[in-house]
């Protein structure tokens, strides 16, 4: 079974990847990316460099340029120059949206 098969809930694929900031759980470290498809659950991104270097699983991906909509992220999978993450929190995201807030803490 593929990476893509495992991928649970309708997805959502960009004709053009979206440009976000990967960024480390303390701040010390950030990456550029690009956003291919994304679901309640998690996403498909390229990012820039190697992963290789990151040196942790979980960190945040950041949506706007402000820093201030972002997803808490764990790496679920790599295939070739794509990886796969994995949302955290989703309990949290889920009382929002059932009381009409965002998604994004």
């Amino acid at each position: 079974m593929s990476e893509l098969d495992k991928q649970t809930g309708p997805r959502v694929a960009f004709e053009t990847p979206v440009s976000a900031r990967i960024m480390a759980i303390d701040g010390t470290w950030q990456r550029a990316c690009k956003i291919h498809d994304v679901s309640e659950t998690g996403a498909k991104l390229v990012i820039d460099g190697s992963i290789n270097d990151l040196g942790q699983r979980e960190f945040f991906l950041v949506l706007s340029s402000t820093g201030l909509a972002y997803r808490h992220c764990e790496l679920a999978w790599v295939n070739g120059e794509f990886v796969g993450v994995q949302f955290l929190n989703r309990g949290r995201a889920e009382k929002r949206a059932r009381r009409g807030e965002t998604l994004v803490h």
